[in-house]
């Protein structure tokens, strides 16, 4: 039987990303919105000889917003979980919960065909040595600084935090990331960031950015005052709907995933080789102390990035 490139996809994402055993069990969770991926991924699940189970949940409303408490559950007692969803699982008590219990869970949060095919069929042997890489430096970083020629110019407080790699191959009980991936990121220390940055790539939730760049100001780390033009009045606006934790400067990343574009799905954009990104929200799945069931990213292009006072980065070219 010839495979098409979505199933190829599916195999790849299974059997070697997740690096899933002929024993072992493959639950997959999906919503209306990503069913189509999400059952290629079950059948292909079957043809490789898994226990699998395929379940349909209505699409949330909100990145890092919880599923039913059944799904929880059943994501608890699977060796594998993939959730190919519109709104991501990633930073949730449900995907957190099933990988403390050893779980490897690889979550799709926005998912497409093109994405899905694009993204897997990328060396990840050569985004894992590189994402490890950059966590390992990080590991003894104290202070992150991005500028970047419009205008951004922030420094962050890491120290003492550990930094992640989200590498594609979750082979160990309890790993998990996105798919497609590559990126090592990691929490600033609450209270601590300071400056400004302009999103010019996209953002979460709303997607590429046009027009004018999403100016946030942050302030003892947090975003005192988003600016621009619809796309930042917007991002305002769900920032104020899930009060003052939401505007917590959560993340700090770098992407490393070589075949990665920028196509106004999240779960690409911060993936591209060049770009960073900041997210605000929650950080509690990556060692932080704000748990709020938002967590949004935003990505800047060609940024200029210092650790500790030594650039690592410049205009978007790796230079380590």
């Amino acid at each position: 039987m010839k495979l098409s490139k979505l199933d190829k996809a599916c195999v790849i994402a299974i059997r070697d990303c997740m690096g899933a055993q002929k024993n072992e069990s493959v639950l997959v969770v999906t919503d209306e919105v990503k069913k189509k991926i999400g059952y290629a991924l079950f059948e292909n699940a079957k043809r490789l000889g898994h226990d699998t189970l395929f379940v349909e949940m209505k699409s949330l409303d909100m990145h890092g917003q919880e599923p039913l408490h059944y799904v929880s559950e059943l994501m608890k007692l699977f060796d594998v979980v993939l959730c190919p969803t519109a709104k991501s699982l990633t930073h949730t008590n449900a995907r957190r919960n099933a990988s403390a219990l050893g779980a490897r869970i690889a979550t799709f949060p926005g998912i497409t065909e093109e994405i899905m095919i694009r993204g897997l069929n990328a060396d990840y042997n050569r985004i894992a040595a590189l994402t490890i890489k950059l966590q390992e430096i990080l590991h003894d970083v104290n202070v992150v600084r991005v500028t970047s020629a419009i205008g951004t110019d922030i420094t962050m407080d890491i120290s003492g935090r550990k930094a992640l790699p989200s590498k594609g191959l979750f082979h160990k009980k309890g790993e998990s990331g996105n798919l497609p991936t590559g990126e090592a990121y990691i929490a600033p220390l609450e209270g601590k960031s300071n400056g400004v940055f302009y999103v010019d790539g996209s953002m979460a939730s709303l997607g590429v950015v046009k027009g004018k760049p999403i100016r946030i100001d942050v302030v003892d780390g947090m975003a005192v005052k988003v600016t621009g033009d619809a796309f930042a009045k917007k991002l305002d606006s769900t920032l104020t709907k899930f009060g003052p934790l939401s505007r917590n400067i959560a993340e700090f990343g770098i992407g490393t995933n070589h075949k990665a574009k920028l196509s106004g799905v999240l779960l690409e954009d911060e993936k591209v080789m060049g770009t960073i990104h900041i997210a605000l929200g929650d950080n509690k799945s990556m060692g932080g102390n704000v748990d709020i069931p938002i967590h949004l990213d935003g990505v800047i292009k060609k940024p200029t990035v210092y650790f500790d006072g030594s650039m690592i980065m410049k205009n978007g070219k790796l230079v380590i």
